[in-house]
């Protein structure tokens, strides 16, 4: 099943070489008509698009997984 991502929020954290590691507050809309809310770790690549990873976004350090989640729960995420 085919699903496209909508963007409701993001956060990021910069790295060197202007790449910004985000996470995301998503809906997944599938192609049978369902959708799902969630959440997403995924990269911006310096040219500003996504890096698709076949889902996964590898995270260097615990560190930064908690800096972004602080960040979506400074922003009122819910």
């Amino acid at each position: 099943m085919k699903a496209t991502v909508v963007i409701k929020e993001e956060v990021g954290i910069n790295f060197p070489g202007d790449w910004v590691l985000t996470f995301q507050k998503v809906v997944y809309m599938y192609s049978d008509g369902n959708s799902e809310e969630g959440f997403r770790f995924i990269w911006r690549r310096p040219d500003g698009h996504l890096q698709a990873a076949r889902g996964q976004a590898r995270i260097p350090e615990r560190k930064y997984l908690e800096e972004l989640t602080k960040k979506a729960e400074a922003q009122g995420w819910y």
